[in-house]
């Protein structure tokens, strides 16, 4: 699955100008960049995704693989991640929901799916607001909103050839 969903002008300089006094964007939709890839994640694509001129504090998250997953017996060798064909809706609908409840000017989320390694970047979200808090905050909603309710999943093998799924 190598889906992308992209809306308004991100440009690529970090700080878009996009503007309006409503909080949100204007006439943007502070929804910049949603997407469901199968190919390597760029946290600078996702930075410059949710530059703002009037957004004060700007959050970025990046989920990486570790080796280890609550198994103290078995490190991890492998993982791979699925998304079920309705995930990119849901993601939507994660975002819509987090830029209603918070004062976002921009918001971004990329996951990758398929084969990734130990050290690869698997997620990265990032919102900008007004003030550091809001943006925090906002960031802290997406991530944990996504990673619970997006269906993605996570299948991982481990040194001593146990597998498990995460997230079925």
């Amino acid at each position: 699955m190598a889906a992308t969903h992209e809306t308004g002008d991100h440009g690529t300089g970090g700080h878009g100008g996009h503007g309006g006094g409503d909080g949100h964007g204007g006439q943007d939709d502070p929804i910049r960049l949603l997407a469901i890839r199968d190919t390597p994640l760029s946290v600078d694509e996702v930075f410059a995704a949710v530059g703002d001129d009037a957004a004060g504090g700007t959050t970025l998250f990046v989920g990486t693989v570790r080796d280890h997953d609550g198994r103290q017996d078995a490190a991890v060798t492998a993982l791979a991640y699925s998304a079920h064909p309705t995930a990119e809706a849901e993601l939507r609908r994660v975002a819509e929901k987090v830029a209603a409840d918070f004062p976002v000017r921009a918001l971004a989320a990329v996951h990758r799916v398929g084969d990734l390694r130990v050290g690869d970047i698997a997620v990265v979200v990032a919102v900008s607001c007004p003030h550091r808090g809001e943006a925090f905050a906002a960031s802290r909603r997406l991530i944990d909103d996504l990673k619970s309710e997006v269906p993605i999943w996570k299948h991982q093998t481990f040194t001593d050839g146990a597998e498990e799924w995460v997230g079925a």
